[in-house]
């Protein structure tokens, strides 16, 4: 006898599950960099394709063993998010590149974080339907980052890392679906 374990969905996840579906596709990034207090300005602009993905998948497995998560903590949901930007003031400077997402209760896992290759957990809760807010510490820095939904075509996200309660950078950025 085999026996399928799939943990029930709280209403955090059932909204993280609907806002990644929301957001599957490609869009072109526009962002802005702010660096505090001096306000240097960085402008980058990226096309980012996100994949929903779908509890039990290899992604999310993969995911949840470098989280060292035990069998029961299935990640419930996640997504894959790519990119690849230009610095629009610096020509020929670009990246590229892949991050992981799952989300189990009100914490999103993720395989990377803003500032290091390692793996790490934000704290997530909605405002509303279309908004996202995340929280994520490590490096003695704290990572807030604010993603919302503007109808089908639009999202608006806003990044503020801070250091020992200061704020160091602001991100703005203006995405169009492709």
């Amino acid at each position: 006898m085999t026996s399928s374990l799939k943990i029930v969905q709280t209403t955090n996840e059932q909204q993280i599950a609907e806002f990644f579906q929301a957001s599957v596709g490609e869009w072109r990034s526009e962002r802005r960099y702010y660096t505090l207090p001096q306000g240097e300005t960085k402008e980058v602009e990226s096309l980012i394709t996100i994949r929903f993905l779908e509890q039990g998948c290899e992604e999310l497995h993969n995911l949840a063993q470098l989280h060292d998560l035990s069998k029961l903590e299935i990640l419930t949901c996640g997504a894959q998010v790519s990119w690849e930007s230009t610095d629009v003031l610096k020509p020929g400077k670009e990246s590229q590149g892949c991050t992981l997402f799952g989300a189990l209760g009100n914490i999103l896992y993720r395989d990377r974080g803003f500032a290091t290759t390692k793996p790490v957990t934000a704290q997530y809760y909605f405002s509303n339907f279309q908004t996202l807010s995340l929280r994520t510490e490590y490096n003695s820095s704290v990572f807030e980052e604010e993603i919302k939904l503007i109808g089908s075509k639009y999202r608006t996200r806003q990044s503020i890392i801070s250091r020992a309660g200061e704020q160091l950078m602001i991100g703005q950025y203006l995405e169009k679906r492709v």
